[in-house]
């Protein structure tokens, strides 16, 4: 598979004229072990010296995971829900903690989550939240606070800095995968289009451009297509005056 991309690069240079500075960063989801996956997710973030979101499953995750997130800089572990099981009921989206759960069953599952990862990676890890399926039941951030989160992530531009007066919102805005059809990546020239947008909009003040650009990622389903797209977005994008989010 070729790439052209021409436009991407073109409009990166119109950033460089307008000295501007672009926050970004990478979230990958659903980890749970080490794996050859994890392994190339990790090599084309270390090659780019951009670190990885690693959003990961807290019943799930292995001691083994945390040996190999504290062999590198490049992995930033943060909590990915509780056991990635939807609660939602006939008809409604996928949801592990959404709006038609019992809030005391949420919470419950938010303090475990929250428990296992810091027995697992102590320090290493963010105090970020995210959602399986990037939904999240409102009344919860509060929670979150009180648990120890400061930062929830969710996807497409946020709606406002802060999703309470103590939660940032740091969200995801790019996913390469056609999750509805092919599961492979979403068709090409579509893909570069919205990337290329979402950066005009933000050099023009149209969107928030203090929110980091986000990339999503999820490493265990991704095909040569996937991986290829990931690896020269990721190169393209070190050509930008970003600033990466840690």
């Amino acid at each position: 598979m070729r790439i052209d991309w021409h436009l991407l690069e073109a409009e990166i240079e119109l950033w460089h004229e307008a000295n501007l500075t672009l926050p970004f960063w990478w979230r990958d989801d659903d980890a749970i072990e080490p794996s050859a996956k994890l392994d190339q997710l990790i090599e084309i973030a270390t090659q780019a010296d951009i670190p990885v979101h690693l959003a990961i499953i807290p019943k799930f995750a292995t001691r083994a995971l945390c040996v190999q997130s504290e062999q590198t800089q490049y992995i930033i572990p943060v909590t990915h829900g509780w056991s990635h099981q939807s609660h939602a009921k006939d008809g409604e989206k996928n949801a592990e903690f959404g709006s038609s759960r019992p809030i005391e069953d949420s919470v419950q599952d938010l303090i475990m989550g929250a428990d296992r990862m810091s027995d697992l990676f102590g320090r290493n890890m963010k105090s970020m939240f995210v959602p399986p399926w990037n939904r999240i039941n409102p009344d919860l951030f509060e929670h979150l606070k009180a648990i120890g989160y400061d930062v929830l992530s969710t996807y497409l531009p946020r709606k406002a800095k802060y999703a309470t007066s103590k939660i940032e919102h740091i969200n995801t805005h790019i996913d390469p995968i056609c999750w509805k059809n092919t599961r492979s990546i979403v068709q090409i020239d579509i893909l570069l289009n919205n990337i290329v947008s979402l950066l005009v909009d933000r050099r023009l003040g149209k969107t928030d451009n203090t929110e980091p650009l986000g990339l999503l990622t999820h490493h265990l389903v991704h095909d040569d297509a996937i991986w290829q797209f990931t690896k020269e977005f990721i190169t393209i994008m070190r050509k930008a005056p970003i600033a990466a989010f840690r």
